[in-house]
């Protein structure tokens, strides 16, 4: 069994645990001691904690490999730290999907200074920043918390806000030759929290007193997602040292890489002018060298939108932890960067499946003719398990499986029924009980109570194997015995001129999603004549 795996030649040198991950790593190293001058130890790596809307996979996804990145330069022998940080001074743009529509008065606001609806929180900007923290501290990863709020309110950001501000006429001159966006020759890259109204996006700097560390602004309103904010009028000014206004992003980015001393950060592809901007600036005006980058594709739905907090199809990776397990997201994040996916929560089994193929590359039970593949298989199943594998290969049964079984077991005696079978099927052996498979059984329950049953499986049949799909469902109408069952299976292959083992394949494919799996007589059986009819005939269509 072949699985999609998007690895690179597989003969070229294998670097580390032989994944992207690790020739990143050492891409980095190389850059790092290249570089002239005196060089912190600890190799950095940043990535965001969304503060103004529901967390994404796409938002865990940044987490998690920037971790993974964090484990491979370690795993080659260096220092190093994955700092997590939250743009909570950001300001609330648009009331997401799902939350009050009391926000709506909060527009425009700092998201760190608008009050928590649901009342848990000390902000609006924490609770939805506790929500990817929530999801990557349950898969394991290990962060450094960092916040724009922290760093502007304690002061930590006044130097750079200071360098960055006294050359003003030059990041604006940046600004345009990269983005094109020329906003920032007449006004200073700096926007103040209003002191009267409390909004952060409607008022305009324009001038910086660099002896009292002060910005002049006036809050004369702003366009935020083709609409008018308006602002209140007020004229003020704005101490850069207390938090009393944020740089824009077009000039933070490179701000934060030159405090935080990032060396690397990923980024996706509908910020790459800024990324390029930013880059420039660290250069220029910190005289930094800015971090090496990887530019990834994003997350797209099932009708092709990207997912998004502001879009309302949040994908959350709250909602994948109920139908599986942390690794097999995890293996979405791991298995490649580059590219654009669709994804849905009907995507979950199959990832699932995914990981049980590279657990048994691992374990030696799938053998990769290929070496180099093969190591790379290995790594990537390492890097699921955040380079801590188990020391023994798990007992594997197919989603489709369980969520069949569940779905027509008896409520009376549910774990009595699911385990009889698995054992009678061969998958609970040697005194195995239920207990031992007691996680996948759950994800498998989560689904069939929320969703009933698996998507339709799409498998292109030719003519001979339409013909020997119809030939059995005409054989096997009406009957119960399990025996009965296999046998006419058999009779199916030998009418048809199809090997067994290949039309055997063809029916765990349709039925079960897989190559193989338990008996299909006594299978059959179990889930009733009538239900695999059903399933059988779908592909007909």
């Amino acid at each position: 069994m072949t699985q999609d795996f998007d690895l690179d030649d597989d003969t070229e040198e294998v670097i580390g645990r032989g994944t992207w991950i690790d020739k990143l790593a050492l891409s980095v190293l190389e850059r790092k001691d290249n570089l002239e001058g005196k060089h912190p130890e600890v190799i950095r790596t940043e990535s965001g904690l969304g503060a103004s809307g529901f967390p994404h996979i796409g938002s865990f996804a940044d987490a998690s490999r920037a971790f993974g990145f964090k484990l491979a330069i370690e795993d080659l022998g260096r220092k190093s730290e994955f700092i997590a940080f939250a743009d909570d001074m950001d300001g609330l743009r648009k009331v997401p999907a799902g939350t009050p529509p009391e926000l709506e008065e909060h527009l425009g606001k700092p998201v760190s200074m608008i009050p928590d609806p649901w009342g848990c929180h000390e902000s609006y900007g924490q609770h939805m920043s506790s929500l990817l923290i929530d999801a990557i501290d349950q898969a394991g990863i290990l962060f450094t918390p960092t916040s724009a709020n922290e760093l502007y309110t304690t002061g930590k950001m006044a130097p750079q806000v200071k360098t960055l501000l006294a050359k003003a006429k030059r990041a604006g001159e940046i600004i345009e030759e990269t983005t094109g966006q020329a906003k920032y020759l007449e006004v200073l890259p700096y926007h103040a929290v209003c002191k009267q109204c409390g909004k952060i996006y409607t008022t305009k700097a324009i001038s910086f007193d660099e002896k009292k560390g002060q910005v002049e602004y006036i809050c004369e309103g702003d366009e935020i997602r083709g609409e008018m904010l308006d602002g209140c009028g007020y004229h003020g000014w704005s101490d850069i040292a207390k938090g009393e206004g944020k740089l824009t992003w077009k000039v933070e980015f490179a701000a934060r890489w030159d405090l935080l001393q990032i060396d690397f950060e990923a980024f996706g592809k509908d910020i790459f002018e800024s990324v390029i901007c930013n880059d420039q600036i660290c250069t220029e005006i910190f005289g930094y060298e800015p971090p090496i980058h990887a530019r990834y594709e994003m997350f797209l739905d099932k009708g092709g939108s990207k997912i998004s907090k502001s879009a309302g199809n949040v994908f959350t990776p709250q909602t994948w932890f109920l139908y599986g397990s942390p690794q097999s997201l995890q293996l979405l994040t791991f298995k490649r960067i580059t590219g654009s996916r669709t994804l849905a929560v009907d995507d979950i089994p199959t990832y699932m499946k995914e990981l049980d193929y590279l657990e048994d590359v691992y374990f030696g039970r799938i053998k990769e003719s290929n070496p180099a593949r093969e190591r790379k298989l290995r790594g990537l199943f390492e890097y699921c398990w955040h380079l801590k594998p188990p020391d023994k290969r798990s007992t594997h049964i197919p989603y489709s499986l369980l969520v069949n079984l569940i779905a027509v077991a008896p409520k009376s005696a549910y774990e009595e029924f699911i385990e009889s079978r698995l054992v009678e099927y061969g998958y609970l052996r040697n005194g195995a009980t239920l207990r031992d498979v007691n996680e996948r059984v759950q994800y498998a329950n989560n689904w069939v109570n929320d969703f009933a049953q698996l998507e339709d499986i799409t498998i292109d049949l030719d003519e001979k194997q339409k013909a020997a799909i119809k030939y059995l469902v005409r054989a096997i109408e009406g009957l119960k015995d399990s025996d009965e069952i296999q046998t006419k299976i058999f009779e199916t292959a030998r009418e048809n001129e199809i090997k067994p083992r290949n039309f055997f394949k063809l029916l765990y494919q349709i039925l079960l999603n897989t190559d193989r799996g338990p008996k299909l007589g006594p299978y059959i059986q179990t889930i009733g004549v009538e239900q695999a009819i059903v399933t059988l005939k779908r592909t007909l269509q």
